[in-house]
């Protein structure tokens, strides 16, 4: 959450950071800001509440410098105004700071410097960070630094820059995302490639633990022991990486554009991963041999959000197909509970930017208690890849839109991969692997059916964009389905949506069920259809609308004539494969619901994409 851009070297700095918060939006828009280093090293700064477009409004029209900072926020620490809006600046106007994260101990720091008779500006922790900067006596700015963060505890990526130092920026990380971008005789920082990418590939990751010295013709890193700087060494390495992968194109919005991408990315994630002569996968990227699989005695899955509710759709394959006890858990909540760690789980994190700190802060609990875990990410070189003893990488291409579409279709992908191969290397015959093979094959052409369904999807849409309130169900496979249907449409039309288990309805939920409350139902043709069935003539009879996601076939019995019912038919699948079919549907109404309802798709209230925040 959040986003920070720098920039340094021979240009204007300004147009840049603007540029360059305007594509980091994504991960906050409540308020943006900005600092440049002007001639002499006069410290400008220009900030404002709302989008980035309304900070460009209020930068002057001149505004020179070649040395910057920028941010674009999501509000922990007080709300979206101006006065809270980065950077932050020490009393005299020297120094400037932007921070993503949370610093734990802040209202101590505040009550400190304002008995010391400093009178704050803003209702943000990260302001207290200007004023140990400022106070600090050491001869250096990394120093200073380095003093203000001995004096903190909690989470932080952030970019200091000072006028008594105008040749550089110094940045620091701890738990939150910082990248350095590598040019020719100007050096860039930011949170996320996406700012990076149009001016440079050539980048290195920042460690937990370390800071940076960011000139115009290099970087230099360090580690801090309390305020002890210790030289570290760190390369820069081209990342692959096409810009235009950034670029809205001829869409409306990104939402769609990565709706519209999941035949392509389940391709890519599939490529060269299938071995169809022994019906199984190869995921070299797990570091693991037959033995250690063969001694996995159950799979413990850990995500947040959406990442956890295709967790559960990859525990329920991973029980099918190889057989092991298998769940997902809220990543978030993992390690509060003092978890046991066993030698023979296996610890599958999922999460899109491999920077979700509550996946990352999961990971790092297993590990110190010496399990084994392997990741499902999206980005290269991110925390949770780093921080594994292997993965799978989804190969989603980025995902800008809050929310998540094609990274989840490519987490699902790799779920079914890794449960394949899991399956092969123990009971599942050649039979069945060659089966989920033909399958999975099937799938980018089924899904590209399912998109082209968008018109009629879109009349179902603005039915359900004018309830206050819904029910999404499903049972077994189609549970987590149900969930992260629920999910994509409270979070881009802010309606009430509830997922609950298609049999759990008649023990409570029921009495909610009227005609101003809709239920989506997942109704796959499986083991479990006439069941389904019965509890659909359940929720009819109390007058509830019904849109049922089915199979063409599938018997409705006297509700199909229903002028309240509405039907969405998927292609079939493998049975085991069918949740990924059942899901696309459920984007599309959630899509098209918001777009009736005239909101922002890409950038919904209170939300941001990567959440580096506890």
């Amino acid at each position: 959450m959040c986003g920070i851009v720098g920039y340094i070297g021979t240009q204007q700095a300004a147009p840049l950071l603007l540029e360059g918060l305007g594509r980091l939006e994504h991960r906050g828009y409540d308020s943006a800001g900005m600092a440049v280093l002007g001639t002499g090293g006069a410290l400008r700064m220009a900030k404002r509440s709302g989008r980035v477009r309304d900070l460009a409004e209020e930068v002057p029209a001149r505004f020179g410098g070649k040395v910057g900072i920028g941010h674009t926020r999501w509000a922990t620490h007080g709300p979206a105004t101006d006065a809270n809006a980065h950077p932050h600046a020490d009393a005299a106007g020297r120094v400037a700071v932007v921070h993503n994260g949370i610093l734990d101990n802040a209202s101590a720091l505040r009550a400190m410097l304002t008995d010391d008779g400093i009178e704050l500006a803003s209702d943000t922790d990260t302001e207290v960070l200007a004023h140990l900067v400022a106070r600090s006596g050491a001869d250096t700015l990394e120093g200073r630094v380095a003093d203000a963060l001995a004096a903190v505890e909690g989470t932080y990526g952030l970019a200091v820059v000072h006028a008594d130092f105008p040749d550089r920026i110094v940045v620091a990380r701890n738990g939150s995302p910082l990248i350095i971008g590598v040019g020719d005789k100007e050096m860039h920082v930011a949170s996320d490639l996406a700012a990076l990418v149009r001016y440079t590939t050539t980048v290195a990751y920042l460690d937990d633990g370390e800071m940076a010295t960011v000139t115009a013709q290099g970087f230099t890193t360090y580690r801090h022991d309390t305020a002890q700087l210790h030289r570290t060494h760190r390369d820069a390495a081209p990342v692959d990486v096409d810009p235009s992968a950034y670029e809205i194109g001829e869409h409306e919005s990104f939402m769609l554009a990565e709706m519209l991408e999941q035949p392509r990315a389940a391709e890519r994630v599939l490529r060269g991963r299938l071995n169809e002569r022994f019906g199984t996968s190869h995921l070299g990227g797990l570091n693991m041999d037959a033995r250690e699989i063969r001694a996995i005695r159950r799979v413990k899955i850990l995500g947040c959000g959406s990442a956890y509710y295709v967790g559960q759709m990859g525990a329920s394959l991973i029980e099918e197909l190889a057989r092991i006890p298998a769940d997902a858990e809220a990543a978030s909540e993992f390690r509060y509970r003092d978890p046991v760690i066993e030698p023979d789980t296996l610890y599958v994190a999922v999460s899109q930017s491999g920077e979700t700190i509550d996946t990352l802060l999961a990971v790092q609990e297993i590990r110190r208690k010496g399990g084994r875990v392997v990741g499902l990410v999206n980005v290269v070189g991110s925390a949770i890849a780093r921080e594994c003893d292997g993965g799978i990488y989804l190969h989603a291409g980025p995902e800008v839109a809050v929310a998540s579409t094609k990274a989840l279709t490519t987490m699902f992908l790799g779920f079914s991969l890794l449960a394949l191969q899991l399956g092969r290397v123990r009971d599942l015959s050649i039979s069945d692997g060659r089966r989920l093979i033909e399958g999975l094959l099937k799938l980018p052409e089924q899904i590209q059916a399912v998109l082209d369904t968008e018109a009629e999807l879109t009349v179902v849409a603005k039915r359900l964009a004018e309830a206050d309130s819904l029910f999404f169900i499903g049972r077994v496979r189609g549970f987590p389905v149900a969930r992260e249907g629920a999910q994509k449409f409270k979070e881009i039309t802010y309606r009430h949506a509830e997922a609950y288990q298609t049999s759990e309805l008649k023990h409570g939920p029921l009495a909610l069920i009227s005609e101003a409350v809709p239920t989506v139902a997942l109704v796959p043709d499986d083991e479990l259809v006439d069941r389904n069935v019965a509890a659909l003539h359940e929720i009819a009879a109390r007058k509830g609308p019904l849109v049922v996601v089915t199979h063409e076939g599938v018997d409705l019995g006297d509700l199909a004539h229903s002028s309240t019912t509405q039907r969405i038919d998927v292609p079939r699948n493998e049975k085991e494969l069918d949740p990924i079919l059942l899901t696309i549907p459920l984007q599309l109404l959630a899509f098209h619901a918001a777009n009736h309802l005239g909101l922002d798709v890409d950038k919904p209230r209170n939300l941001a994409k990567s959440v580096t925040v506890e």
